[in-house]
């Protein structure tokens, strides 16, 4: 048995070296952290411009080459727009090309915009989520460089602003659902702090070359702490895709994402706009014309029609799935990581889920 100075000699050491991983470990953490971002300076405008490391930028970095190039976008660029601001496409070469979202600055809320996207982005890495590059600040505008999605806007496709004209069939529909539920459920549950996108719609979700579903647009979203059940904020989003609690408390919940998604699947399954101008005419919306249908036993009315030669008992499923995220009570209405596991037990295509 060790006597009392050798013990003691023992537990130093042990502490010593106990303190010496640490620090190893802090100072590996921290270069690891440096190598992830890198940092560009544009001298001449007094902007500076942060992007992550990336193989395919590196290369179009070294040269000052994307920088010039963000620096000339132009009217002739742009591929979107929306309340928080303009997209363009930037072309570096032939196989390289990203997605450059333009914040003007000017009002409290316009920069604001730009920091929640930012602060919400900026660790997130999730293959249906839109990538973040890097970001540019100038004294009169932000911008923000995504990877680009070469097949536009699930709104797009659905409604005929698309280029490319081919019908989404049920296989694809489902593959974007699932999709874009598991891209919302690790936002709600799987980031820390949580985070409550507030504008989830069809015009937010981005199609990448196979077709997979990439949620985008965090100009109103919301961090949460996990202990939290909802945050104070004002009212924002788009007509036809709010929860209807929001208008009466102003709190933002995962629940009113929950329900926006709702309305995504109706979107999905009738391929009609959640604000069709014969909505308008009728008085009503997408979510209380469906509502109506059913009351009425018309279902047969609600789903596209050119969905008809597919499995009716797996579109009936995903169709039930929206009415529990429409449920006028939040507290109803399931979580998403429960949509994403009632969603996976669907599988029209096998193929489509076995990678996940």
């Amino acid at each position: 048995m060790a006597d009392a100075p050798t013990l003691a000699f023992y537990i130093t050491i042990c502490c010593i070296a106990f303190v010496i991983s640490k620090i190893i470990i802090s100072v590996l953490l921290y270069k690891q952290w440096k190598r992830k971002r890198m940092v560009y300076e544009d001298g001449f405008s007094g902007g500076k411009m942060v992007m992550f490391r990336s193989p395919l930028l590196l290369q179009s970095l070294t040269s000052d080459m994307l920088l010039k190039k963000v620096l000339k976008l132009s009217n002739k660029d742009i591929i979107g727009s929306g309340g928080y601001g303009t997209v363009y496409k930037l072309a570096i070469n032939e196989s390289a090309a990203f997605a450059v979202k333009r914040l003007n600055r000017g009002t409290a809320e316009r920069d604001r915009g730009f920091e929640r996207e930012l602060e919400a982005m900026v660790d997130i890495k999730h293959r249906n989520i839109v990538t973040l590059h890097g970001y540019y600040t100038a004294p009169h505008y932000n911008l923000l460089i995504y990877e680009l999605m070469p097949n536009g806007s699930l709104d797009s496709f659905l409604h005929g602003r698309s280029t490319d004209k081919k019908e989404l069939d049920w296989p694809a529909r489902y593959k974007i659902a699932l999709g874009a539920a598991r891209g919302i459920s690790y936002l709600h549950h799987d980031c820390i702090p949580h985070i409550i996108h507030r504008d989830i719609k069809s015009s937010n979700i981005l199609l990448d070359q196979g077709m997979e579903a990439r949620v985008s647009d965090f100009g109103l979203a919301t961090l949460m702490e996990p202990d939290k059940t909802h945050v104070s904020t004002f009212i924002a989003g788009t007509f036809g895709y709010l929860a209807p609690e929001y208008f009466d408390t102003g709190k933002a919940t995962a629940k009113g994402d929950v329900y926006s998604y709702g309305v995504v699947l109706l979107e999905l399954l009738t391929k009609k706009k959640p604000t069709d101008e014969a909505f308008f005419e009728e008085g009503t919306k997408l979510v209380t014309w469906v509502k109506g249908v059913i009351q009425d036993k018309r279902e047969e009315n609600v789903i596209d029609s050119s969905l008809q030669s597919y499995p009716i008992d797996e579109i009936n499923h995903v169709f039930n799935i929206a009415l529990m995220c429409l449920e006028p009570e939040p507290a109803i209405r399931p979580t998403m990581a429960e949509v994403v596991k009632m969603l996976e037990k669907i599988k029209p295509a096998e193929k489509l889920v076995k990678d996940h």
